[in-house]
């Protein structure tokens, strides 16, 4: 049997701790890597409040865009406006978002967050905030090196973004309701 060099830990997948190769250097990777994390933080600290990374992302495109229509929302999120108009009816349904004909323009809908809907985002982009320092943190606490922030070496960022025990960050939250 050869004998195996130990692999660096900054060569190897958060998860299972495999050998990356030469994906470790490819953005596309490590972005999916990232997404492992991020996703992980978001149903952790959103998803148990029934918020889907969707319905999220319409939410903060809403608050920071004021009067957006359905048909650019659908169009940030490459997506037809009846598939739009389907998640719109479920947000608008659970008092998160309201629409409103347009006074110019009466075939458009201009879409607005309720004081609901608003109190709901912000409570989510704190808890997602706080979740990514908390992940950072671990990876600081592992590597024992800071992640570079501003920095443009896009993999490089992005490789210390998923370098964390087991791929999990976790701390006690409630689910966001």
């Amino acid at each position: 049997m050869p004998h195996r060099l130990p692999l660096r830990s900054e060569e190897r997948t958060p998860l299972a701790r495999l050998s990356e190769g030469g994906a470790h250097a490819i953005v596309g990777y490590q972005l999916a890597q990232a997404a492992i994390v991020t996703n992980q933080v978001f149903d952790e600290r959103v998803g148990r409040g029934g918020l889907r990374r969707v319905e999220f992302t319409i939410l903060a495109l809403v608050q920071r865009n004021p009067d957006v229509t359905a048909r650019q929302l659908a169009r940030a999120l490459a997506v037809t406006p009846p598939n739009i108009a389907v998640w719109l009816d479920k947000l608008e349904s659970r008092a998160l978002v309201a629409r409103e004909r347009s006074t110019a323009d009466a075939r458009m809908q201009h879409v607005r967050l309720t004081a609901r809907g608003k109190a709901l985002v912000e409570r989510a982009v704190q808890s997602l905030l706080d979740g990514e320092q908390f992940a950072e943190a671990i990876v600081d606490r592992i590597t024992g090196r800071r992640a570079h922030h501003g920095d443009s070496g896009g993999a490089r960022q992005l490789d210390a973004g998923v370098r964390f025990s087991g791929g999990r960050a976790r701390e006690a939250h409630p689910p966001l309701r």
